[in-house]
């Protein structure tokens, strides 16, 4: 019998929850999230879910459709993005394998009725199917339960323990997978190594989700934060979210832009004051306590 994801309530520690992450390549967090947010958030994309047609592939669901830029469209969404459990989770999680993370990608995800299971892969492999050594995390994604996930409604499904296995396998047996199941407002995080991929739905209902990964400062973001969410709405959020969105050095001389400006001070049209990397990088923690406007007096 394959294994079920490890569920952890909502008040465990990230240590905690870094570990079964590590050891299993996902982790369930239950009731993470108020349903009444889940419920705001729907409202804000429903327009662009009924404007959006399914996949033109297998893989990615003929009945399946697909919303982006959720920053720019939701504001709800943004204080999953920002979620104080999941950044410090990440912080360690992600923490020694580079000196800053990014979000990677903000998707909407409705499974409709019918819709066959996906193709079991690793969400890595969109670095050009680069080799990681096992055990290394380049990426960790989040899928928040919209709606609830039930086996019958196409709950993620999940090859735990995954995460260290070889990198070329193709074509795994579903009979090796377990589902995700989650109630609305808990939370799947799983590594980019882990083996998963969306569940059949074989209800009459739509099984919604919000996927949001993130990844390493250096690497490219899937998602291309700063297309996808317009300068005009940019400039009206607060620093820490606009550092997670990757408008920061994802090391010491990635992502500067033009006289060696650092992205904040672009975005708005300020002159940079130069500065130390090493004590400008950001950790979640002091993206939590960035809240306001940005201004240089704040680097």
């Amino acid at each position: 019998m394959p294994k079920n994801a490890t569920t952890l309530s909502r008040d465990a520690t990230a240590s905690d929850i870094a570990r079964v992450l590590r050891e299993d390549g996902c982790v369930i967090i239950s009731n993470l999230a108020a349903p009444e947010l889940m419920d705001q958030i729907f409202s804000e994309l429903e327009p662009h879910i009924a404007a959006t047609r399914g996949g033109d592939t297998d893989f990615l669901g003929h009945a399946t459709r697909r919303i982006g830029a959720l920053i720019a469209r939701s504001p709800s969404v943004r204080s999953l993005v920002t979620d104080p459990t999941i950044l410090n989770t990440l912080d360690i999680a992600l923490g020694d394998h580079g000196s800053t993370f990014q979000v990677d990608l903000t998707q909407l995800i409705d499974i409709g009725p019918g819709e066959p299971g996906q193709m079991i892969h690793r969400d890595q492999w969109a670095f050009d199917h680069y080799p990681f050594q096992a055990g290394f995390e380049a990426e960790i994604a989040t899928m928040w339960a919209l709606t609830d996930f039930t086996e019958e409604m196409g709950a993620t499904r999940v090859i735990v323990g995954s995460n260290l296995w070889e990198d070329n396998l193709s074509e795994l047996d579903s009979e090796l997978t377990s589902g995700a199941v989650m109630s609305k407002g808990s939370v799947l995080l799983y590594g980019g190594s882990l083996y998963h991929g969306g569940g059949a739905n074989r209800s009459n209902v739509h099984r919604i989700g919000i996927n949001i990964g993130y990844s390493l400062g250096w690497l490219r973001q899937e998602e291309n934060q700063y297309l996808a969410c317009p300068p005009e709405i940019a400039r009206t959020l607060p620093e820490g979210l606009l550092r997670l969105m990757g408008y920061q050095r994802g090391t010491v001389a990635l992502g500067y832009v033009d006289d060696v400006r650092e992205p904040l001070d672009w975005l708005y049209d300020l002159p940079s004051v130069q500065t130390d990397y090493y004590a400008y990088r950001r950790s979640a923690r002091s993206l939590l306590k960035r809240t306001e406007p940005y201004s240089p007096s704040s680097k």
